[in-house]
């Protein structure tokens, strides 16, 4: 589930990526689910042609996801093919992070590469002879010797992006997604069950498996891909001829017209930011030799991680870390034993595989300290040190502290359900707040889903007790909305401040030292709102994607 704000947020960047009526149909399927073209025109109220244009900008820019399913017709009617669509909320908000990618490609490939890469970010999805053009295009090249020296180039440089993961095969613009009666086989009822019980398996997830390229060819950049050949006349009627009523069971990884096209690999993007954020975390709450030797094993386990939310970094042996490390210039003064040092201090695990001494590191705990240290960040700017304080020690501490040994013992006597909450009289004995300061901040805390509270009582003595607990998914989940909120009042404000330049340039250039000073301070002010953003940005996919 998108929450209220990343909704919100998203539609902003559609529309101001696409127009108002992309935006429309974006929207309804962000809050209404998938749904089929017919839903879309009836809850958008759009023009057939309008909706289905919108559906094709969203495809084109991977922002929706088409499937095909087989539905029930009514009494006496056959079953139809009916094709079904899905927003992607996490690739809608990756346009706001364009700018990032390209930064990433420019510092590690180059201008040409980065070329390459801003057509893909443009135009979405693309083939080989498209980048190859629009290559020619912008290097003006005429002559066939020019021509052929522009495709070799952004041939090799297509390749460099495609081997280190940053784009990739489109996935099938529509698949066919079989129903359980067709999976009547042993082996796929399995199959079939194994989902079933899994319940990240939705009918979305079976789409998007569906679509996305096996992985031996995911990346795999063919020779016949880089041809100007166009299709003969028999391709084509091959492709447009269908028998009706016939099921489509074809291979949907290739297009009917045998074109692959490509895309930006998001994935390989997140994981980037995901290892710089795990680097800078450690780094500053240890020390720099522990952020070069985590950065060592991330480069040495790269191609050897399976999904971007990997819990823990694979095995690696102690001297293929430590020669991993010593590559970097900040490296080559460290010692074996320095290394080893860093890797305990960063608490990996030691597995022995054989004779050779292998470490691992527990990632999943770096990242949960570095998001309760943003949230406690957060807590403090907003509520106070006190506030900070309380609500620190609520998400520390793991039990019910026997401070008081009269009353918090008879409350876990006989409430022994209640050992994960504090009692209110322990909180301000612990954190050294005023009783009243304590509980005005506990409901103020509370006030704003940042805390859960209960009232539990004993009958025989009539007493009473607060018990408050921090809900660690739900209080991330709101930090995560607000920062959404936080994001889309910055880019509002940005598209203001974007008028008001306008505005000053329309006044021309031969114009006196006050619009002079009101364009700089137009540009101050971009710039600290832009850099602003980019910041809160790393905050988001910290909560959201890593």
């Amino acid at each position: 589930m998108v929450s209220p704000h990343g909704i919100k947020l998203a539609v902003h960047l559609i529309s101001a990526y696409f127009g108002d009526i992309v935006s429309k149909v974006c929207e309804c399927l962000l809050r209404k689910g998938t749904l089929s073209l017919q839903q879309v025109l009836r809850f958008t109220e759009l023009n057939k042609e309008n909706a289905t244009n919108a559906l094709l900008v969203l495809i084109q820019h991977n922002c929706v996801q088409a499937f095909s399913i087989e539905q029930q017709g009514g009494f006496m009617e056959q079953p139809k093919m009916v094709t079904h669509y899905m927003a992607l909320h996490d690739n809608i908000i990756h346009l706001m992070r364009f700018s990032k990618f390209l930064a990433i490609i420019s510092d590690e490939f180059g201008q040409e590469c980065m070329e390459i890469f801003e057509g893909l970010l443009q135009h979405g999805r693309l083939s080989m002879n498209q980048i190859v053009d629009r290559y020619k295009d912008k290097h003006k090249s005429h002559t066939s010797e020019e021509n052929s020296t522009a495709a070799n180039v952004a041939h090799e440089n297509f390749n460099k992006l495609a081997q280190a993961h940053y784009i990739e095969r489109c996935p099938a613009r529509e698949p066919y997604l079989e129903s359980e009666k067709e999976d009547d086989t042993a082996g796929k009822k399995k199959i079939a069950k194994s989902k079933m019980n899994d319940p990240s398996q939705t009918l979305e997830a079976r789409a998007l498996a569906a679509a996305t390229p096996m992985e031996s060819i995911r990346f795999l950049v063919e020779a016949d891909t880089f041809t100007n050949v166009a299709p003969d006349e028999n391709t084509k009627k091959t492709s447009t001829t269908e028998i009706v009523g016939e099921k489509r069971k074809k291979n949907f990884l290739e297009p009917e017209n045998k074109e692959i096209l490509w895309r930006v690999n998001f994935e390989e993007f997140v994981r980037h930011f995901r290892h710089k954020c795990c680097i800078t975390h450690v780094t500053r709450c240890m020390d720099n030799v522990a952020g070069i030797v985590l950065s060592a094993i991330f480069e040495a386990t790269r191609r050897d991680e399976t999904k971007v939310k990997m819990e823990k970094t694979v095995p690696l042996p102690m001297d293929r870390i430590y020669e991993e490390a010593i590559k970097r210039e900040e490296g080559r003064s460290l010692s074996l034993e320095r290394v080893r040092d860093s890797l305990l201090q960063l608490g990996c695990e030691v597995a022995i595989i054989g004779i050779d001494e292998t470490y691992s590191i527990d990632l999943k705990k770096i990242i949960d300290e570095a998001q309760a240290q943003e949230v406690e960040s957060v807590v403090l700017k907003k509520y106070g040190r006190e506030a900070y304080r309380i609500f620190r020690l609520l998400l520390q501490s793991k039990r019910l502290c026997e401070t008081d040994q009269g009353k918090l013992q008879r409350i876990a006597t006989d409430f022994p359900l209640w050992a994960m909450y504090f009692i209110q009289l322990f909180i301000w004995m612990a954190t050294f707040v005023d009783k009243k300061d304590a509980l005005k901040i506990l409901f103020q805390l509370w006030n704003d889903d940042m805390l859960h509270m209960e009232r539990v009582a004993n009958e025989g003595q009539k007493l009473e007790s607060l018990c408050w607990k921090l809900i660690k998914v739900s209080v991330w989940e709101q930090v995560l909305d607000d920062m959404y909120h936080a994001a889309l009042n910055l880019k509002l404000r940005l598209v203001h401040e974007l008028e008001q330049a306008k505005q000053i340039l329309r006044k021309g250039k031969s114009v006196g030292d006050k619009v002079l000073e009101k364009r700089k301070k137009v540009g101050e002010k971009w710039e600290v709102l832009d850099s602003s953003l980019m910041i809160l940005d790393d905050a988001i996919m910290q909560f959201h994607d890593f």
